[in-house]
């Protein structure tokens, strides 16, 4: 994804990498449920569906891998912390765990190269 040269906000920045990632997913065959899912708990980035499996997607983006990249920066608290938030989007939905098979998968944006990692916890 070419992004042009001028200057963006993180929140536009980090909207035009989601934007990539659902359009990227979409082309693997997983159909957009919600996108940027908020509460008092969290937010969840995009929710798709895979087949009968609901999907809640981490989109993370880092300029390089200097401090880890996109991929490590997903902390055990930040892991947690996407739990509680689906499992929110669950109910408020009228849905649990044991009804609705569910996975995270995490969208790993490095510079321009993007790494899709199903199940990814």
């Amino acid at each position: 994804m070419a992004l042009g040269r001028h200057k963006l906000t993180t929140r536009s920045r980090g909207n035009e990498f989601e934007r990539h990632a659902e359009r990227f997913l979409i082309t693997q065959g997983l159909r957009l449920e919600r996108r940027n899912y908020l509460c008092k708990l969290g937010e969840i980035d995009l929710i798709m569906r895979a087949g009968n499996t609901l999907v809640f997607v981490e989109v993370r983006y880092r300029r390089n891998r200097q401090f880890g990249g996109a991929a490590a920066s997903v902390t055990q608290a930040k892991q947690q912390k996407l739990r509680r938030t689906a499992y929110h989007y669950l109910q408020s939905m009228g849905l649990n765990e044991a009804q609705q098979p569910c996975r995270f998968d995490l969208i790993a944006c490095e510079g321009e190269q993007l790494n899709w990692i199903p199940n990814a916890f």
